[in-house]
């Protein structure tokens, strides 16, 4: 309980121990950067690792001097790049052990089809898109690799997203943070990048099922 009340609170005031850990442990900053990053994209069992916020914040931090702006982008987009093609490739090793049930109602061949047809059509503006979006953001490319999206399309997509992702939040936490309505909102405006993607997302998703259940009905 202890782990996950720091974790939760780390999330919420991560200004406050991020300028803690450069005070005390300097240039390991980056370390911890790439570590948190990595392994929200990474890891699909670790989706509520902050991100959005994470970057807000970085920038920020950089724009008062505490980190270098270009290190900082530089480390946070590996972190973000290989992240996503890690989570890929779990993905893609697990996809066709997965839907080999063929008598599964969700994991079957035709599952899969579709699936991969999506990604294929879709899969591109997903992978970009979804950097935005907390939770989705990590299970978006492990589900391209189930799916068994085309590798170089993904790799092209996941370095384009993560270069709009990194470079804009980042940019807007340099130039806006030390302003200071930000600063004495801030905690409000971690909240606000947490929970209004989150609120988009269960939106569609609600709109989407009441379509589907419109079409069965009809």
């Amino acid at each position: 309980m202890e782990y996950v009340a720091f974790l939760i609170d780390f999330i919420l005031h991560v200004d406050v121990h991020l300028e803690t850990f450069v005070r005390n442990y300097g240039a390991w900053v980056y370390a911890l950067l790439f570590l948190i990053v990595f392994t929200e994209t990474g890891v699909v069992v670790m989706p509520f690792l902050p991100g959005d916020s994470l970057l807000f914040v970085v920038g920020a931090l950089c724009g008062v001097g505490f980190m270098s702006f270009p290190i900082a982008v530089t480390v946070l987009l590996a972190a973000a790049i290989l992240g996503d093609q890690c989570n890929y490739h779990i993905g893609r090793y697990f996809g066709p052990k997965v839907f080999q049930w063929e008598q599964s109602r969700y994991f079957n061949r035709r599952a899969f089809l579709q699936a991969h047809e999506f990604y294929e059509r879709y899969g591109g503006i997903t992978i970009v898109i979804a950097r935005f979006m907390p939770f989705i953001r990590t299970f978006a490319p492990f589900v391209a690799g189930v799916a068994e999206m085309t590798r170089w399309k993904f790799s092209a997509y996941n370095v384009g997203g993560a270069l709009v992702w990194v470079l804009g939040i980042c940019t807007a936490g340099y130039f806006l943070g030390s302003m200071p309505f930000v600063k004495a909102h801030l905690d409000k405006i971690i909240w606000a990048m947490i929970f209004i993607p989150g609120l988009i997302v269960l939106g569609g998703a609600w709109q989407a099922r009441r379509k589907a259940a419109a079409i069965v009905r009809g």
